[in-house]
């Protein structure tokens, strides 16, 4: 799961450079951000399928069960808003502007999902409670989600001609929400490789371990 929205962010991240745009061209741009959206979609179906045991659990497992639904929605949108771009970049190669707008469902999808999991994670108030590892990683999902939605508007008001202002925003949005993903999915990835590091040094020193071996959690 870690490792589909890994990839997944790291091509939304590429996408909106105009450097890259420079050195692959519009087709391979738009198949970029079309492949990044594929990774996102798999990586929320890993991810439902994971929370779908403690969906009727207490609070928390509830909450990551409604959030990854919701998220799973926003990347079908993706999807098809990537593919309709990978279309327009196949017509019409000279296409110079914005190839790829964030879609206002999807941007909604995922906002809706990083507040749901941003309000079952630890908290003081309005804040995170720095507290065990991972603990920054909702608000920097949610503050992801924002600025895909601030991509979203920004992409919108572009007109046919395109404007410089408003499609600078759209890019650096999408790709500094792409790098908060990022950040996320990489730390979920270190996170299971500590926990699978852990769990074979337990079974090599069976005689040193002081208690059982915890399961590794699902993520």
């Amino acid at each position: 799961m870690a490792a589909s929205f890994a990839v997944g962010s790291l091509c939304f991240l590429l996408g909106p450079f105009p450097g890259y745009l420079a050195l692959v061209g519009p087709t391979a741009d738009a198949i970029t951000f079309f492949v990044g959206s594929v990774f996102f979609t798999v990586g929320g179906g890993l991810q439902t399928w994971l929370a779908a045991p403690d969906r009727r659990s207490a609070d928390a497992g509830r909450a990551a069960w409604w959030a990854a639904v919701v998220q799973s929605a926003g990347t079908l949108f993706f999807n098809v808003t990537t593919f309709r771009a990978l279309q327009t970049a196949v017509i019409a190669p000279d296409y110079d502007r914005l190839v790829w707008r964030p879609d206002a469902f999807g941007s909604v999808c995922f906002l809706i999902s990083g507040v749901v999991a941003y309000r079952a994670s630890a908290r003081r108030g309005w804040w995170p409670r720095r507290e065990g590892p991972g603990w920054w990683q909702p608000a920097v999902n949610l503050l992801g989600c924002v600025l895909f939605g601030v991509a979203a508007v920004a992409g919108y008001v572009v007109p046919a001609e395109g404007s410089v202002l408003d499609l600078g925003a759209a890019n650096w949005t999408t790709a500094a929400g792409a790098a908060c993903f990022l950040a996320c999915a990489v730390a979920g990835l270190s996170a299971r490789r500590g926990q699978t590091a852990d769990s074979a040094s337990a079974a090599a020193n069976p005689v040193t371990t002081s208690g059982p071996v915890q399961r590794p959690s699902r993520s």
